[in-house]
């Protein structure tokens, strides 16, 4: 069983940055692909960004795209989502979910039934 705990989550000013952090457990994380989706209150969860297993591929919302960055550290077993720039409407609890059997090296699953194992979430808060 894949455990995934986030970290860094935050109460930020707009302008801010946070790092949020995804640690998985087990001896595969090299071979998930990793994602990360946010849910605002009374709205739907919806997807961030994505990494395929590989590390080669990744895929942003428009909404976020040139002010997230997602990376990977294969050795610690850790995602990470960079979030530069945030704005109000980015508030929202983030979910880091893995992927365990990608299509293929390249793959970047943007869908949430594509993701088996999700954490308890993190709480960002930008502060207008």
């Amino acid at each position: 069983q894949v455990q995934l705990i986030e970290s860094g989550g935050g109460l930020v000013q707009a302008g801010g940055s946070l790092r949020l952090s995804c640690a998985a457990s087990g001896r595969t994380f090299s071979t998930y692909a990793m994602g990360w989706f946010r849910q605002a209150p009374g709205k739907e969860r919806e997807f961030v960004t994505a990494m395929s297993r590989s590390g080669g591929n990744t895929d942003y919302a428009d909404s976020v795209k040139g002010r997230f960055t997602i990376s990977r550290d294969n050795i610690k077993n850790t995602v990470y989502l960079q979030t530069n720039s945030l704005k109000p409407e980015d508030t929202a609890v983030y979910y880091c979910a893995a992927d365990q059997d990608p299509y293929y090296n390249l793959h970047v699953p943007k869908a949430s039934p594509d993701f088996d194992h999700w954490g308890q979430g993190t709480q960002v808060t930008a502060s207008s």
